[in-house]
C-alpha cells in the first residue's frame, strides 16, 4: 500500500479494544517499541507491560490499566511507524474515547510522558466517580441516533434519572449511558421502539454522561496544567467532530469529553469529507477500521496491531 499523507487519517481505539497479549509481538520485533513499553514501566512504577503481554484480563479490564495500556500500545506503533515511514504525516488524526489522547501525541500537541500522565489520572477519576455514581453502559443495534436519543430523553423525563447517548459509533450501533434505573427505563423502550438488540456491556461506569462529573472536574485539574502544543496536523474532536484547531479548542474538548457524546460517525464523515480516502486503526484489534466500514463503505480502512500488518503496510 502507498501511502499519500494528504488523503491518510491515523485512527486510535479506546476502551474495549484491549486484549492480553497486546503489543507482545511487536516489542519482541521493534526496539523503539520495547522502549515505548519499558519507559512506562518507569514513569508508572509497575510492571505494565506484563500486564499487557500476560494479563490477567481482568486486571488489564480494570479503567485504571486499560487506559494506560492503550496509550502505551498505540505509541508503541506509533514509534515503529515512525522508523519505516520517516517524516510522514497523516492528514488528519482522531481517536475514540480515550483513544484521542494517543491522536494528540500523533499530532505532536501531547508528549508520551505527558499523555501517560493524563490517561492515568482520567483511568483513575473515572473508576472513583463510577463508585460514587454508579451506573451502566447498553449498545443499542438497528436504530439511528436521533430516534435513540429521542428515547433516552423520555425515559429520563418518566423515570427521573440520567440516560443519555455516550457514544454515536456508527450506523445502527449506538451506546447509551446512565443511572441503572433510567438505563433499564431506556432499554426497554427501546426494544419496543424496534432495536434489533439492547446489549448490556460488562461495565459499572456511566462513562459519556453526566455522572462522571467528579471525573471531569478531577480530570481538568490535570488538563489545566498539562503542556499542550499547536497540532502539526489536523485532530478530529470527540465532543463536536470537528477539527481543534488550538491548544485552547483541545483543552475545551478534553475539558468535556467524558461527560459528552462520543460523535464517531460524525468524525469520520468529517475526515471523508475532507479529502480521506484511507483510514489506519493503530491499536490493538480491528473495532475502528469495522465501524469506519459501516460509516463509508467506499473508503479503504486498515487495522494495523501487529508486526505483520505493519510489514504489510511498510514493506
Amino acid at each position: 500500500m502507498v501511502l499519500d499523507r494528504r488523503t491518510t487519517a491515523f485512527l486510535f481505539p479506546g476502551q474495549g479494544s484491549q486484549v492480553v497479549g497486546m503489543g507482545h509481538g511487536l516489542a519482541q520485533a521493534e526496539a523503539s517499541a520495547a522502549d515505548i513499553f519499558a519507559r512506562a514501566d518507569q514513569i508508572l512504577g509497575y510492571s505494565l507491560s506484563r500486564l499487557c503481554w500476560e494479563g490477567p484480563a481482568d486486571e488489564l479490564n480494570d479503567t485504571v490499566h486499560t487506559q494506560p495500556a492503550l496509550l502505551v500500545h498505540g505509541c508503541a506503533l506509533l514509534a515503529v511507524l515512525g522508523e519505516r515511514l520517516p517524516d510522514f504525516q497523516p492528514a488528519f488524526v482522531a481517536g475514540h474515547s480515550m483513544g484521542e489522547y494517543t491522536a494528540l501525541v500523533a499530532a505532536q500537541s501531547l508528549t508520551f510522558e505527558d499523555a501517560l500522565s493524563l490517561v492515568r489520572e482520567r483511568g483513575s477519576a473515572m473508576k472513583a466517580a463510577g463508585a460514587e455514581n454508579p451506573g451502566g453502559m447498553a449498545a443499542v443495534l438497528g436504530l439511528d441516533v436521533e430516534h435513540v436519543d429521542q428515547v433516552c430523553q423520555a425515559a429520563s423525563r418518566a423515570s427521573g434519572g440520567i440516560v443519555q447517548v455516550a457514544n454515536d459509533n456508527c450506523p445502527g450501533q449506538i451506546v447509551i449511558s446512565g443511572e441503572e434505573h433510567a438505563l433499564e427505563a431506556a432499554s426497554q423502550s427501546l426494544k419496543a421502539a424496534g432495536a434489533r438488540k439492547v446489549i448490556r456491556l460488562a461495565v459499572s461506569i456511566a462513562s459519556h454522561s453526566p455522572l462522571m462529573t467528579p471525573a471531569q472536574a478531577r480530570l481538568n485539574r490535570a488538563i489545566d496544567s498539562a503542556r499542550i502544543r499547536e497540532p502539526v496536523c489536523a485532530i478530529v474532536g470527540n465532543v463536536e467532530a470537528r477539527i481543534l484547531p488550538s491548544v485552547e479548542a483541545i483543552r475545551r474538548d478534553l475539558s468535556s469529553q467524558l461527560m459528552s457524546r462520543v460523535r464517531w460517525s460524525e468524525s469520520v464523515q468529517s475526515m471523508a469529507a475532507g479529502g480521506v480516502t484511507t483510514f489506519l486503526e493503530i491499536g490493538p484489534g480491528s473495532v475502528l477500521t469495522g465501524l469506519v466500514k459501516r460509516i463509508v463503505p467506499s473508503i479503504e480502512a486498515v487495522s494495523l496491531d501487529a508486526p505483520e500488518t505493519l510489514s504489510a503496510l511498510t514493506g
